[in-house]
């Protein structure tokens, strides 16, 4: 079926930028990665592989943002933030930390630093909701939920460089500590 070739590459170029980057993923390596036909990439994405890395950004945005919501159903913030780092913690022990995130890896890139934002932005609205729902206000919840993002990007480049989890699990510990004390505050 077209479109499952289609979101098949979509996903694996996500996966990809993660760990090479914007420069070092090629259409070639997408298809290996997807087992997509070669032909496909071409029908499917005209616009060339920024257009194929700028719907990789989409995709990790909106995967990421899935999460989050799905864990703040209970009005748990913390439970919010568990969720985000626990995924970045399976994609820096899965990848023997070699990968990052795929949005970080495109936003050097002028063209595609607008969909960089946007995915950044699905996440933190993501996180801000939860914080709101739980009594923190909405300027609060806005910034706490940019903390929270900046700060697990910024583990993350730790952790890889140390290969140890460390870094990420004492920004976690803190954070949480911060989302609790924000929420009481309201």
């Amino acid at each position: 079926m077209a479109s499952d070739s289609r979101e098949r590459m979509v996903r694996s170029a996500a996966y990809l930028l993660r760990e090479h980057g914007y420069s070092g993923t090629a259409f070639s390596d997408v298809i290996a990665h997807s087992g997509a036909p070669r032909g496909s990439i071409y029908h499917h994405f005209p616009g060339g592989k920024e257009q194929l890395a700028e719907e990789a950004v989409r995709y990790a945005g909106d995967f990421v943002a899935a999460g989050v919501r799905a864990a703040t159903r209970d009005d748990d913030p913390v439970a919010a933030v568990r969720a985000f780092s626990g995924w970045w913690r399976r994609v820096l022990v899965d990848s023997d930390f070699r990968a990052g995130c795929p949005i970080v890896a495109v936003i050097t890139e002028s063209r595609l630093a607008d969909a960089a934002a946007a995915a950044f932005r699905r996440w933190q609205d993501a996180l801000a909701a939860g914080l709101v729902s739980a009594g923190a206000t909405p300027e609060r919840a806005a910034r706490v939920a940019t903390l929270v993002i900046a700060s697990a990007e910024g583990a993350t480049l730790l952790c890889r460089a140390r290969r140890s989890l460390e870094p990420f699990d004492d920004v976690v510990a803190e954070l949480e500590d911060l989302i609790a004390s924000a929420c009481e505050e309201g």
